[in-house]
């Protein structure tokens, strides 16, 4: 016979030598909320005024039954199901366990697999956005179920999800984080007002800095004048150099005199996008040469502290590769001018 969950509510006076079906927790407003005794812990005469204190005047003794689950199980087990690669877990607290990166990288969350879990009732699996750039031990999700009690099917029924996504997406979990990769660089800066010496270069130290804040460099920087060949001389030469990114400055508006977007298809690149719903940085254009990404960034990056450009570039170097669909989707909170 398949035993069912018993849970009795016994006064804390006579709750002496009986186990915690559940963590309690002690809130100071303003100073401390946690833990105050753990699931199992057996009660002891000296902590009935502990107890007082935090309002419990009754304690649930609890009995399992086959097909269900306490609310720490059911949480680890959810975690367990949804940790992809560079993600550890923290032990079940207050009925939830953090899932943690164990890198500095980008988060990669399925929200599909996130929706269909939570449209499961009393299952709660709240995460980070995908695409977030995250550092070691920043919570990036975390799971829990709203009852103390939790049908085990329930369960069981995200750990079959979970299995399904690990099969289509070759065992990667449906959360995880993606290291950066140190990409070797070509920066091909134009403008005929630079390459002359007329005007300093003010494109190469911020686009450097922002490369090194995900580990990567510049190899090499080339000027150019505003002539269509010469910049797409320096693509091929680029290419040729086997580099991992090519970015060129510059030249990227709709003045007659700025030819970049065309030097980039001229060079043979496969264009993504030229020109983003996101501001500032909608003159950007997004291509690849094969599997090399080059990147046309207007003016905007040179001298607006957030652009499309810092959305993309931890995209890239995590290796992801950028499609139409992902630039369609920066307009919705894409608005960047206005802020701050």
């Amino acid at each position: 016979m398949r035993r069912t969950s018993v849970l009795r509510e016994v006064k804390v006076e006579e709750a002496i030598g009986l186990p915690l079906a559940h963590d309690l927790t002690r809130i100071v407003p303003g100073e401390f909320k946690g833990r105050l005794f753990r699931k199992g812990h057996i009660v002891l005469d000296s902590d009935i005024p502990e107890l007082k204190k935090i309002g419990k005047d009754h304690i649930y003794v609890l009995e399992l039954g086959d097909d269900d689950l306490h609310e720490d199980d059911a949480a680890v087990r959810m975690a367990e199901a949804a940790r992809g690669s560079n993600i550890t877990a923290t032990e079940p607290s207050e009925g939830k366990v953090l899932l943690k990166s164990a890198i500095r990288g980008l988060t990669v969350i399925d929200k599909t697999f996130i929706n269909g879990v939570n449209a499961i009732d009393q299952l709660a699996l709240a995460t980070l956005q995908s695409n977030t750039v995250v550092t070691p031990g920043q919570s990036v999700a975390g799971t829990r179920v709203i009852p103390l009690l939790v049908a085990k099917e329930k369960v069981e029924q995200v750990e079959r999800s979970a299995r399904q996504w690990r099969e289509t997406y070759l065992g990667e979990g449906p959360i995880s984080v993606k290291p950066f990769r140190t990409l070797k660089t070509g920066l091909i800066t134009t403008g005929n007002e630079v390459y002359n010496g007329l005007v300093e270069d003010r494109f190469g130290p911020v686009v450097r800095a922002k490369l090194e804040e995900y580990g990567s460099y510049v190899e090499e920087q080339r000027l150019s004048t505003d002539d269509s060949d010469s910049i797409a001389g320096h693509i091929r030469y680029f290419q040729d150099k086997q580099v991992d990114l090519i970015l060129v400055t510059g030249g990227m508006s709709v003045d007659p005199d700025d030819r970049t977007p065309g030097a980039i298809r001229q060079a043979g690149a496969d264009i993504v996008s030229h020109g983003t719903p996101m501001l500032p940085g909608s003159m950007l254009m997004m291509a690849y040469l094969g599997h090399t990404p080059v990147v046309g960034l207007p003016g905007s990056v040179m001298y607006d502290k957030y652009t499309v450009f810092d959305v993309l570039l931890p995209r890239i170097c995590a290796g992801i590769r950028i499609g139409k669909t992902d630039i369609t989707e920066l307009g919705y909170g894409g608005l960047y001018a206005e802020r701050g």
